[in-house]
């Protein structure tokens, strides 16, 4: 049985890139499944597509491919990559789309240098048709990640990819507002526990101080804010039947601190 490909874009539905992505894809690998992660990543937001990469890629069966196309970029001088971590395999653009889950395990790349594994006279704005979708494809077919290109040293990465750390605190980003306006940080609970066992803490983000963790958003009265762990593990900040982003004002990028009480 051929490996699943899964599929996550900028591309919504309405239009007929998503199909053309499988199109090409079953062309190459007849028969090969494929699953939908999302198509409804915000148009040319890296962050939001590194999010859902992060938290969903990892739980698929060994030997899965993920094809994963947002690219503002597409025909400049970023690279096209494929990307290996343990039995997954990443193809997409080296623009920090794979940030987060790179930053979580160690992880081998490569250049997609080699045209033999792409389509013809590929399209300068359409890379996810002509270069990322057949490389999948053929990679399902089982084509060695080595065969595609050259090793790539190092990816490119967001600026607030990766949290900072001292004796006095922590300095994190948020780094995604999902659907329910709650505010998803880059803070893993395991850097909090360094701090100890339930240290004495406040939380800044935007205008808002919070001074405890909560195991979850009902913990407090209605309509007032919490920190807690979300399911990803890591720190989240929500309103209780409420739209943190919109009622803290705080916007994906805003930093959060974290001060520990000596």
């Amino acid at each position: 049985m051929l490996p699943l490909i899964t599929l996550t874009t900028d591309f919504g539905v309405q239009d007929h890139y998503v199909g053309v992505l499988k199109a090409v894809i079953l062309s190459i690998a007849p028969g090969v499944r494929m699953i939908d992660i999302s198509h409804e990543i915000p148009p040319q937001d890296i962050m939001a597509g590194a999010w859902v990469v992060r938290n969903s890629a990892m739980l698929f069966p060994p030997n899965s491919i993920h094809l994963v196309v947002v690219d503002p970029g597409v025909g400049t001088q970023r690279k096209p990559i494929a990307m290996q971590i343990k039995d997954q395999i990443f193809v997409g653009p080296d623009n920090g789309i794979f940030s987060l889950i790179a930053d979580q395990y160690e992880h081998h790349t490569v250049e997609l240098t080699n045209s033999k594994f792409w389509r013809p006279n590929p399209s300068n704005t359409f890379h996810g048709r002509d270069i990322f979708a057949p490389v999948a494809a053929h990679l399902a077919n089982g084509t060695d990640i080595h065969e595609l290109g050259k090793p790539l040293e190092s990816l490119e990465t967001y600026r607030w990819a990766v949290p900072i750390s001292d004796k006095d605190g922590i300095q994190g980003w948020i780094v995604h507002i999902d659907r329910f306006g709650n505010l998803i940080s880059n803070i893993p609970k395991e850097m909090i526990e360094e701090a100890g066992e339930d240290p004495n803490i406040k939380i800044y983000v935007g205008n808002t101080i919070l001074d405890r963790l909560v195991n979850t958003f009902g913990e407090v009265t209605e309509g007032e804010p919490a920190a807690y762990i979300g399911s990803a593990g890591m720190l989240e900040i929500a309103i209780n039947k409420g739209d943190a982003h919109e009622m803290l004002g705080v916007e994906k990028g805003a930093q959060i601190s974290i001060v520990i009480q000596k």
